[in-house]
């Protein structure tokens, strides 16, 4: 059962572990002569859209906790970040936008994100935008957690609405809350609703 909480955590982050994630990336961070290599990545299948372009051109220099951020790495692939060595954080932008998802689901400064983990690595958090077209995919261990979503929120906010949110049991016909009707772009009926995801979640909260 989730609780609707988020998190990030603020000690140093492993060298990020993804066997078998489909369509993800293989992960490099050899270091020569003092000089860092650039991350070898794989492009997603819409990397070419023009939001896209917008969401890289905003990407910030460094993400993660104030105490020590981790710092924007080169990579090879179009529409991709990394940040952090070893890589702590990637990030893909132009995956397949998610449609209907029982996926718990949380607001992030403005940006909702499913949240799911890697079935052969636990210890592997990935995270996707909801409602937005194309979607963002980031990656991120569970030492390094939700911190780098808050940091990512301007550049990601560049993509185009679809309508759809994150919805808690309290948004639901019969919740708690002041049910809704599902006539605004299906937002009561195409999210997660696990509870509590409609609550913004504070910067250093706990990952999920």
């Amino acid at each position: 059962m989730h609780d609707g909480s988020l998190a990030g955590m603020s000690s140093p982050a492993r060298r990020l572990r993804l066997p078998l994630l489909a369509a993800t990336v293989a992960l490099v961070a050899p270091v020569l002569a003092g000089c860092t290599a650039a991350v070898p990545m794989t492009a997603a299948d819409d990397a070419n859209d023009p939001a896209c372009a917008q969401v890289t051109v905003h990407l910030p220099e460094q993400v993660g906790p104030d105490s020590a951020p981790y710092q924007r790495r080169e990579t090879d692939a179009q529409a991709t970040g990394a940040w952090g060595s070893p890589t702590a954080v990637l990030l893909r932008c132009g995956v397949t936008a998610p449609a209907v998802s029982d996926l718990p689901c949380y607001p992030v400064a403005g940006v909702d994100w499913l949240s799911d983990q890697d079935p052969d690595d636990p210890d592997t958090y990935i995270f996707t935008t909801y409602g937005r077209t194309p979607a963002v995919q980031v990656i991120v261990t569970d030492e390094v957690g939700s911190t780098p979503l808050f940091d990512l929120a301007d550049a990601v906010g560049y993509l185009p609405n679809d309508g759809r949110a994150c919805v808690g049991v309290g948004d639901l016909p019969g919740g708690d809350g002041a049910g809704a009707d599902g006539s605004d772009g299906g937002t009561a009926t195409e999210g997660p609703t696990d509870g509590g995801a409609s609550t913004e979640a504070p910067r250093d909260s706990p990952t999920p």
